[in-house]
Parts: C-alpha cells; sequence; structure tokens
C-alpha cells in the first residue's frame, strides 16, 4: 500500500478525527453525569435515615458532595470544550494539507489526573461518613 504524497487532503484521517472527538465528548458527558449522581449522593443518604428512622453520622451540610459533583461536572463540560477545539483545530490543519501537530500535553493524562484526585477526595467524604 502506497503511502499518500504529503500534503494531500485524506478524508479517512479527517473521520478518525472525527471518532476521537466523539470519544471525548462521551468522556465529559460521563464525567457530567457521575458529577450529578455525586452531588445528590449526600442528600439520599440524608433521606435514606430519615426513612429508616436510622441515626447516621451525616452532617446537615452536605456541601462536600455538592462540591465534588460541581467539579466533576465543570470537569466534564471542560472536557468537552477541549474536545471540540482540537478537534476543529485539527480539522483545519488537514483541509490545509498540513500535518496536525501533536500536542504539548495530553488531556487524557490531566482527565486522569484530576479524576484520581477527586477519587480520593470522594474516599475521605465515605470514611467521615461512616
Amino acid at each position: 500500500m502506497a503511502s499518500e504524497p504529503a500534503g494531500k487532503y485524506d478524508l479517512n484521517t479527517e473521520l478518525a478525527a472525527e471518532r476521537t472527538m466523539l470519544a471525548w465528548l462521551r468522556t465529559g458527558l460521563a464525567l457530567m453525569g457521575f458529577g450529578f449522581v455525586v452531588s445528590k449522593f449526600g442528600l439520599f443518604l440524608r433521606k435514606l435515615a430519615e426513612l429508616r428512622d436510622v441515626h447516621m453520622k451525616i452532617s446537615a451540610d452536605q456541601s462536600l458532595s455538592v462540591w465534588i459533583g460541581v467539579a466533576l461536572v465543570l470537569l466534564g463540560v471542560l472536557v468537552n470544550i477541549i474536545a471540540s477545539a482540537r478537534f476543529l483545530k485539527t480539522v483545519s490543519h488537514l483541509r490545509r494539507g498540513e500535518s496536525p501537530k501533536a500536542p504539548k500535553w495530553q488531556p487524557s493524562v490531566l482527565v486522569a489526573l484530576v479524576m484520581s484526585i477527586i477519587g480520593i477526595g470522594i474516599a475521605v467524604y465515605l470514611i467521615n461518613i461512616r
């Protein structure tokens, strides 16, 4: 299979970039959905305790779960914005016949680090409500 000459537009490459963007959009939507669940988790625990007449050590102020949830939702929004911007930049390069430049940092690594930090925060929160 002969390689394409440099500078020639390739629809398959653009479609691959679009699939990558769509995968990132799914990741962003999943983060937003998870953020919503986390933000409502404290309220769920409090209502469950009321229904079962159980006295659990749950603070009346559930702001930590709300803030963690908000952070996840905002991370999802940020992932979607970055994915869209990177896709538009990549397609712009491809249509001009240029090779897209490799990013200076990998968003997947950044998302993994932020999710690890949020995961530690959730673990600490769950330990403290026990």
